[in-house]
């Protein structure tokens, strides 16, 4: 089980990955928030415009009814008097028939709160309702009153359906027979346009959850894809990488089994026959003391100076694998050295050129700088046939470069081709410092190899004063 949780552990590219979904994860929400309620208030608008031009609507069309009804009967509330009896009940009949629709009709109450007409509901007649209100205390009968007393007017209130005995909103249209004291009104039920509009609500509300659903869908595919993604990069970038850690693993252990090997031989071709001649020349003069000979002096001198040449020959080897002049005296005097028993030990005439530096080079550039030299040189000697090597070692603005150049055959004789591991450790050596390395044909014939690393490897003067050197 814990195998399996690390196998599924995020790695930290994949971290890395999800951290960077997160302000897109943050930006889609935002996004998708500022939409919706853009699109929500948008809607309510929309409704909210369509809501008051249907009552808008209503009312005109109430008001017209109101209008039509009294033209209808002003002929015989014109000439009446306000104790015209006759007339007043000539004009109730009238208002009593005009009913329209399931639930239309006209209305009338004298100023004290008296129905006098009510076709639908006509147990309310001739009955005062004075002072009464809806179910959520509303005002009705004096506020209706007083609109008609103020010259007519609308009024919104809850009452119940003649049809169904189901209280709805209404609103009403009333104004005033000021002779007779009579307030005359109808009015219209406006559920069906407050069902309508919630209607639309609802629906306004649904499409934003809707775009909601669609928005985090979409942003969750995208995420999926672009971790997927990640994944798969990552996957490929580690098996490649594993690919190159391998080769480079290969070429350390190539490297070091040629760096042995090279040790070997110089071991057994240098100071094992050395050290031979050293064993032979001393038993040749134990052999002359036990004889008496007076000559036994002779092979103990060989002897001594055998074993000085085993001594030097150590140094050399000791000096090779790694230079105690590059600690103690820096870049340029180590190289100094290299450069000299290279022409000494092949008889190549060499050049040394070189700047004091103002900054020194940290260690890992002056190893590099060091191993490279080393490696060209060794390269000079087996496959070039020069006569003549030109070292150079600068610093400058952009860091400190190291040029080598020969005059012998060019490109050592094509080993750049055949992908030489001293020319891939060069490689790898600047690759690690972040610098450059290139391998041209020189003027006139040759080779020239020029390393440079980058400024960043330069140490501040104040570092320089704590371990000075004359070079680098």
């Amino acid at each position: 089980m814990r195998r399996l949780f690390s196998r599924l552990a995020p790695t930290y590219a994949q971290k890395l990955t999800l951290l960077a979904a997160v302000p897109l994860v943050l930006a889609v929400a935002g996004i998708a928030i500022v939409v919706a309620l853009q699109a929500k208030a948008l809607a309510d608008r929309e409704i909210n415009t369509l809501e008051n031009q249907l009552i808008a609507a209503k009312k005109v069309e109430l008001r017209n009814y109101v209008t039509q009804a009294r033209n209808g009967f002003y002929f015989v509330y014109g000439s009446a008097s306000p104790q015209d009896d006759a007339a007043k009940a000539q004009v109730t009949q009238i208002l009593s028939a005009m009913i329209y629709g399931d639930e239309g009709q006209f209305f009338v109450y004298d100023f004290d709160g008296t129905a006098l007409v009510s076709p639908r509901e006509t147990d309310r007649i001739n009955r005062n309702f004075s002072g009464e209100t809806d179910s959520s205390g509303t005002p009705v009968v004096n506020e209706l009153i007083r609109i008609a007393r103020d010259g007519g007017g609308y009024h919104t209130y809850l009452w119940r359906k003649p049809s169904t005995g189901v209280e709805a909103q209404m609103i009403t249209y009333v104004t005033s027979f000021p002779s007779w004291r009579w307030a005359v009104g109808t009015g219209v039920f406006i559920d069906d346009i407050l069902s309508s509009v919630a209607s639309a609500r609802a629906d306004v509300l649904a499409r934003v959850q809707r775009t909601f659903l669609y928005i985090g869908a979409i942003t969750l595919a995208a995420l999926f894809l672009v971790f997927g993604t990640g994944m798969l990069v990552n996957l490929r970038e580690r098996r490649l990488a594993d690919a190159k850690l391998k080769k480079l693993t290969q070429r350390v252990f190539d490297a070091q089994e040629e760096e042995r090997g090279r040790v070997a031989r110089e071991l057994h071709d240098g100071i094992s026959q050395i050290l031979v001649g050293v064993r032979y020349a001393l038993e040749n003069a134990r052999r002359r003391l036990d004889r008496g000979d007076r000559r036994a002096a002779d092979p103990l001198g060989k002897g001594i100076d055998s074993l000085g040449q085993a001594i030097s020959e150590v140094r050399r080897i000791s000096r090779d694998l790694r230079p105690g002049v590059l600690d103690d005296l820096g870049l340029g005097p180590a190289l100094k050295t290299l450069v000299d028993e290279f022409s000494a030990r092949t008889g190549i005439a060499c050049q040394f050129n070189t700047v004091v530096f103002r900054n020194r080079l940290d260690n890992d550039a002056k190893i590099a700088l060091y191993r490279i030299a080393q490696e060209a040189l060794t390269n000079i000697e087996r496959h070039a046939g020069a006569s003549k090597v030109i070292v150079d070692l600068r610093g400058h603005r952009q860091g400190a470069t190291l040029e080598i150049s020969d005059n012998g055959r060019g490109i050592y004789g094509g080993i750049q081709s055949s992908g030489g591991l001293g020319l891939r450790n060069m490689q790898e050596r600047m690759d690690q410092l972040g610098g450059t390395l290139s391998l041209v044909a020189a003027q006139g014939g040759g080779t020239r190899i020029k390393a440079t690393v980058p400024l960043t490897h330069l140490l501040p003067p104040e570092s320089s004063l704590t371990t000075p050197a004359p070079n680098s």
